[in-house]
């Protein structure tokens, strides 16, 4: 089965923790602090991988971690980096978070390796601690934490141009009659079960990659049949050619049918419908000359809305060449740049905790301070000698805490709570 689509949990390393050691050896009376700094947490890259069409990989493993750093050591030794892991994607590729559905990044154009997610940098030794006044410090900075983060990938493939229409109206003989693409042809609707893209060539020398989006029905927005599967591939087209049974084999109106496709685009996505379209009338090889020439009657109805229509037969080739020379026209007074999905959610924001709020509550006749900032200082603090809590104060002071412990009506003698701390509260 064709795979486009995969949720899996990606998750950096964590920072390796700063050490506490302290220089002991015969001779040297006054070694000092000496504990060494932890390595950084691996990153999560994603990469492009010009070998990859699907992303089969990611179907039956949904966890991918990087490795953790390695703690410092005695004799001011640095913990050793973790190593990064990358993830290969097809050229393509937007990977969004998967809650919002918000994108972090298309793997596509010049994008062809970024860091969703950077590992946590090593915590600092106590070796840095050391002041004129306080020579011993006891204490040593924790390695950031690792970050985990649920993303959706999606394949939407990197296509000029779209072939859309109802089930057996021709697209895979268009598409194998102007390309070197091999889809499977058959008499029987949904032979085309997963996209398929060709390179047309011009004897102009101008050329341009085309894809046979497989078969629309009406209601393929709301999920019904296999449109919706594959409606996300025509998002990057720059024009669409809409393909239509002009013959009615199939016994269905082919002016119905293209006002039926045309609104499953607009369900979709409105901008999506509003690019250039023209429409192939296809199966003219088998059209009857009694009645109405239903070729005349889809151009009086189309071509005043914007739709030239060229009528074409898949299998005999006629009316073909004239289509692909408007479509290559059409392309070039087009913009150029290619479709490409800007980034709108950023982890760096979301999961770094120093961005992240403190609160201040009251329960009862205890206040309480929580927060990712608190719970990082208090983790690599401690309080238990005397410049550690100078330095625990100076911290409630030059972060606002104390400020809105104030606002919120402290006095003198109440008790304030900070995770596992209690203490009362004095000026």
């Amino acid at each position: 089965m064709f795979a486009d689509r995969a949720k899996i949990l990606i998750r950096s390393g964590k920072g390796g923790d700063g050490h506490v050691s302290f220089r002991r050896e015969l001779y040297v009376p006054n070694g000092g602090p000496d504990g060494g700094d932890g390595g950084r947490g691996g990153d999560v890259i994603f990469e492009v991988d010009e070998g990859l069409n699907t992303l089969q990989d990611f179907r039956h493993r949904r966890k991918f971690a990087a490795k953790d750093g390695e703690p410092g050591g005695k004799r001011r030794c640095h913990g050793a980096d973790a190593d990064d892991i990358v993830l290969k994607v097809p050229e393509g590729t937007v990977i969004k978070e998967a809650e919002t559905g918000k994108v972090i990044a298309d793997m596509s154009g010049d994008n062809r390796r970024q860091v969703v997610l950077k590992g946590g940098k090593g915590g600092l030794g106590n070796q840095h601690y050391a002041t004129a006044t306080m020579q011993i410090p006891k204490y040593a900075q924790p390695g950031q934490p690792s970050r985990e983060l649920w993303v959706q990938l999606e394949l939407k493939v990197i296509a000029d141009v779209g072939l859309i229409g109802f089930p057996n109206v021709g697209k895979s003989t268009l598409l194998s009659r102007v390309t070197n693409a091999k889809p499977k042809i058959a008499n029987y609707h949904f032979t085309t079960l997963n996209p398929n893209l060709g390179v047309v060539d011009l004897p102009n020398g101008k050329g341009f990659v085309i894809a046979d989006i497989p078969g629309l029905i009406e209601g393929a927005s709301e999920g019904l049949g296999l449109g919706h599967e594959f409606l996300r591939h025509i998002e990057r087209t720059r024009m669409m050619i809409h393909v239509v049974d002009a013959a009615g084999t199939e016994g269905r109106d082919p002016v119905e049918d293209i006002y039926k496709i045309n609104e499953e685009l607009k369900a979709y996505n409105p901008e999506i419908a509003a690019r250039p379209q023209v429409i192939a009338a296809n199966k003219t090889d088998v059209i009857y000359p009694e009645g109405e020439d239903p070729v005349e009657r889809l151009k009086k109805e189309f071509e005043p809305k914007g739709y030239p229509v060229f009528p074409i037969s898949g299998v005999t080739g006629e009316g073909i060449q004239e289509l692909l020379y408007y479509v290559s026209e059409q392309l070039d007074q087009l913009e150029k740049e290619p479709i490409t999905f800007q980034q709108e959610y950023f982890p760096e924001e979301e999961l770094l905790y120093e961005n992240l709020p403190y609160t201040v509550t009251k329960e009862e006749d205890v206040y309480v301070v929580e927060g990712p900032k608190i719970e990082k200082m208090l983790g690599y603090t401690n309080l238990d000698s005397e410049k550690g809590f100078m330095f625990f104060q100076k911290f409630l002071k030059d972060t606002g805490i104390l400020d809105e412990l104030e606002a919120a009506g402290i006095q003198e003698g109440d008790t304030v709570r900070m995770y596992g701390l209690q203490f009362d509260y004095y000026k």
